[in-house]
């Protein structure tokens, strides 16, 4: 499409032709690619891509991102195949995302990218490692933050992935108590409770831990009695109740709802005596690793050393113990704390 036509007038590249789309066809509420607020250093622009698709390009092909398959949703290494890791609720909040984005005319491109980088920031063993992190640097350790600095400092061995402003926003406020400045990041905030609330309930019907029957009936009866139901419900309610308003907005009833199931999850999944032990064991490998690195901070791979020397050693160790999977983290506890047998003569 590039280059010029018989009449000497320049033809319009891809991205030019998918830019001036964008103000054609999506809401008035939608962020544009070609009025990005921009990225922290400067590139080439791409002629086939859009700004936003070059955000989701990035993340999808890193290394963080990768590391999701094996980090622990809520079921801690489960013996069966079908459980949530943190790769496939990314998968599905970014699935759920783009269904309510679609419909209400935003910016799609957008909304995958931070569907796609919300969580890279997550610690192994899920919100246990985030709690035990936050005990051990005596202050909050929160995953939206360490996902934004892994995309702005930790990949590509320190310079980041120079990722849009727009896009780094809706990373640090997609959860509760943050507000993204986009109709899009507030997509993914509400895609990411939609998820998790339906899917979590799934996994628990599936560990024995909760039946069908224990689920509230006057949640249920507004929700759906199936895990398809649901979802379905809360992306048609969302949609019906957002379109033409520069908020993303369920309905009253539906909103009510889906609070109390999520209550009722904390209440019965996420918080319940089942996980004691369990938690104790990723407790005990989480403290005693940092505790380890804080002693003998050289042992880590040379980009936290790099970043201990100029930052420190909590800093460094958080980084790396954060970056880390579950299988991973159980994998140096034992390389350090377990003896290797002794050879027999």
């Amino acid at each position: 499409m590039g280059g010029k036509n018989n009449k000497g007038r320049r033809n319009v590249s891809i991205r030019e032709y998918l830019e001036q789309q964008e103000y054609e066809l999506l809401s008035e509420f939608a962020s544009k690619s070609a009025s990005t607020k921009g990225r922290d250093k400067p590139i080439s622009s791409d002629n086939t891509r859009t700004e936003y698709q070059r955000d989701r390009d990035r993340i999808l092909h890193c290394k963080s991102f990768r590391r999701l398959q094996f980090k622990t949703q809520v079921f801690l290494s489960p013996e069966g195949d079908h459980y949530r890791t943190r790769l496939t609720h990314t998968l599905e909040v970014s699935q759920i995302a783009r269904s309510i984005s679609r419909a209400l005319r935003l910016n799609e491109d957008l909304t995958e990218a931070i569907a796609l980088g919300h969580d890279l920031g997550h610690t192994p063993f899920g919100h246990i490692g985030e709690r035990t992190l936050s005990r051990l640097l005596n202050k909050n350790f929160s995953h939206n933050e360490q996902s934004l600095r892994v995309v702005e400092v930790l990949e590509y061995y320190g310079d980041g992935l120079n990722l849009t402003w727009e896009t780094r926003d809706g990373i640090l406020n997609h959860s509760s108590g943050g507000r993204a400045a986009t109709m899009e990041g507030r997509c993914v905030a509400l895609a990411d409770r939609i998820a998790y609330i339906n899917h979590d309930i799934d996994d628990s019907i599936r560990a024995g831990i909760l039946t069908e029957d224990d689920l509230p009936k006057d949640c249920i009866k507004v929700l759906g009695y199936s895990h398809g139901d649901r979802i379905d419900t809360m992306i048609k309610d969302t949609v019906q109740n957002s379109f033409g308003k520069p908020e993303i907005l369920m309905s009253p009833r539906v909103q009510k709802a889906t609070d109390s199931l999520r209550n009722f999850l904390f209440s019965k999944v996420y918080q319940d005596g089942w996980r004691t032990e369990e938690e104790k064991k990723c407790d005990f490998v989480i403290e005693n690793l940092f505790k380890y690195f804080i002693n003998h901070p050289y042992e880590m791979p040379e980009e936290y050393k790099k970043i201990f020397r100029n930052e420190g050693a909590q800093r460094a160790i958080t980084d790396y113990i954060s970056s880390m999977t579950d299988r991973f983290a159980m994998r140096t506890f034992r390389r350090i704390f377990e003896p290797d047998p002794f050879n027999v003569i």
